[in-house]
């Protein structure tokens, strides 16, 4: 893995630098705005930059999916009134993820007829879609990560689009793998080599497709953006101010839908930031008080764990009992990942007959080494396995979403 590269401009500079080029060579300029710190921060640049250059409006696109803070809101919509924003709030039927609950592992944002379950009404903004045919590549329930780059195409189907991601690479090393140089993505994003700040886009990206994903900020520290914000006067979510007096780690402070794998470390926030809202939080989907209660409970692993429970003699035996006890349509899904887990080893020179019932912590941590306890930790998170290297798959959260809108 290549190393960092240090240069001798401050991050404020190469970012502006970064956005001027983009201005440049685009002619429309979008912001993927969620109301946290690193894509207000992203906001404000581009508007800065515009501003100077003469150019204008500026798209934002916000997709509001439902599970939202009250003062998330309220920065959004004054970021959406100004007359330099060109804005997309986005409140459709969009399919996410509940990692609280074993029964209901997908909820649906705005789903239509349960209207006195939303934790919020819709929103009352002249800029808010809510029309399911207002875009001609929508199907109701679709996934957000489809949904994302569908949009992108969309956008950019008239003119050259560039859409600003507000992702800094310190934040993790998902993060930092997301904006490091990347093969198997095309139109990826930002190449911060050489004298200047270099582009990583090609003739073809503005012909085919259009639509060129950067990522300006990508090198900022949390200090960073409160630095600029602060000096600048620009207008922020209060909710971190909240955050900050509730003694949340800096490194917690995260705003997105709050079901989904890891944002329900911070379900219990609601309780202690907007108890007007918890209640509703707690009724929108199943398990969601008992993950916010059991959240940041320790699991059975090395790291600070209580180990493998003493009813089980191998980490093995208590893969199977965990498997058995899913639901059915759930445990077919995880079978059936844990068996490409299973055969990729294989073929890798690990078979299973070679697994360790527990591996070693620093290559289970690294995903260097398989063992049986990975796999019981997964299930133990609930993770749709994606601490065994799984990720968005349609033909299972088909299956699953199609069983539960028949239960419902």
């Amino acid at each position: 893995m290549a190393g960092k590269c240090y240069r001798d401009v401050d991050v404020y500079s190469a970012a502006k630098a970064r956005i001027r080029l983009v201005f440049e060579h685009f002619e429309r300029v979008c912001v993927a705005f969620s109301g946290g710190k690193d894509s207000s921060v992203t906001l404000h640049l581009a508007l800065e930059v515009a501003r100077e250059m003469g150019r204008g409006p500026v798209h934002a696109m916000f997709i509001d999916l439902e599970g939202q803070y009250s003062a998330t809101i309220a920065h959004v919509t004054e970021m959406f009134g100004r007359e330099d924003v060109r804005p997309w709030w986005i409140c459709l039927p969009l399919n996410l993820r509940n990692a609280s609950s074993l029964q209901e592992p997908y909820w649906c944002a705005w789903e239509p007829g349960r209207e006195a379950d939303w934790i919020r009404p819709m929103p009352a903004h002249p800029s808010v879609i809510r029309d399911q045919a207002f875009f001609p590549f929508y199907r109701y329930r679709m996934e957000f990560e489809e949904f994302v780059p569908a949009f992108n195409e969309w956008l950019a189907q008239d003119v050259p689009t560039a859409f600003l991601v507000g992702i800094r690479s310190d934040e993790s090393l998902h993060r930092y793998l997301a904006v490091k140089r990347r093969t198997r993505v095309k139109k990826c994003a930002w190449t911060p080599t050489g004298a200047g700040a270099a582009v990583a886009w090609s003739a073809r990206d503005l012909t085919d497709g259009r639509a060129v994903t950067f990522f300006p900020i990508y090198d900022w520290k949390f200090g960073d953006l409160w630095r600029y914000t602060g000096e600048h006067g620009h207008a922020y979510n209060r909710l971190y101010d909240h955050m900050y007096r509730a003694g949340v780690p800096f490194s917690q402070m995260r705003i997105c839908q709050p079901y989904g794998d890891d944002q329900r470390k911070g379900l219990d926030l609601f309780h202690r930031l907007e108890p007007e809202t918890w209640f509703r939080v707690v009724r929108r989907v199943a398990g969601a008080n008992y993950a916010a209660r059991y959240c940041r409970q320790r699991f059975l692993g090395y790291r600070g764990g209580l180990g493998l429970p003493p009813t089980f003699s191998t980490w093995k035996q208590y893969s199977q009992f965990l498997l058995r006890s899913l639901p059915g349509p759930l445990r077919t899904v995880y079978m059936r990942r844990i068996r490409r887990f299973i055969d990729w080893w294989g073929q890798h020179d690990y078979p299973l007959d070679a697994w360790p019932d527990a591996g070693v912590p620093a290559l289970e941590n690294r995903k260097a080494q398989p063992s049986w306890r990975r796999v019981a930790l997964s299930l133990l998170k609930q993770d749709m396995a994606r601490s065994l290297s799984f990720g968005f798959a349609r033909r299972d959260i088909d299956a699953l979403s199609l069983i539960e809108e028949r239960g419902s």
